[in-house]
């Protein structure tokens, strides 16, 4: 039998998505046990487990050191890596947005500065408003860039809105909803898709018998 990797975000979405695929038949019980490992077989089952960054999730998967795994729809679209989008599994939900302090008003006459570490989905989102922008590339504490005038919006992402409201800030726009998604390596695909299409045809019955 062929092993199926599966890179798994760390974290809780990685508990419940591993959840999922036990339920699929794919157990592994070494992963369920305390410890420091990162990875794990279960020979019996064709199956080795192992954790990553949830921003790494995708290369690992394009790469082809994972089978498949479960990757952020930002993950996606920001990176845009080769890899197939099999199922959107309906957890991790959030949305990208754009926000700016209370009574903004967007002067049209010059570029509009957006702070954001999302450069690319930034930019093809005002590419498509036809909205002449300056992109400032900022990692961590993107609320406080309007703030002290560093830009006038920030496009990030946004759960419950809290930390917005918390720095005086509001969402003006939503530009995709963001939820996590199973995705494939193409090649391993090609090899591996009777196992592959097996955990997503059980995920997909385990969802709708949540709804």
């Amino acid at each position: 039998m062929q092993m199926l990797n599966v890179a798994l975000p760390k974290g809780r979405l990685g508990e419940k998505v591993y959840a999922m695929f036990k339920k699929a038949g794919f157990p592994c019980p070494s992963i369920e046990e305390p410890s420091r490992k990162l990875i794990f077989e279960n020979v019996a089952c064709g199956v080795r487990y192992f954790w990553v960054k949830p921003s790494d999730v995708a290369i690992y998967v394009e790469r082809g050191a994972a089978d498949i795994g479960v990757a952020g729809k930002d993950i996606l679209l920001e990176y845009e890596p080769e890899v197939y989008e099999l199922l959107d599994l309906d957890l991790g939900k959030c949305r990208m947005a754009v926000a700016a302090k209370a009574g903004f008003r967007d002067d049209t006459r010059r570029k509009l500065r957006v702070a954001t570490k999302f450069t690319n989905i930034a930019s093809q989102y005002y590419l498509s408003q036809g909205r002449d922008i300056d992109i400032i590339h900022l990692n961590g504490s993107i609320e406080i860039a309007p703030i002290l005038g560093l830009s006038d919006v920030i496009v990030d992402i946004v759960e419950t809105g809290t930390t917005l409201k918390e720095n005086d800030l509001q969402v003006y726009d939503t530009i995709v909803p963001i939820s996590a998604r199973l995705i494939a390596n193409r090649s391993g695909y090609k090899f591996k898709g009777d196992q592959i299409d097996r955990i997503v045809e059980s995920i997909q019955q385990q969802l709708q018998a949540e709804k």
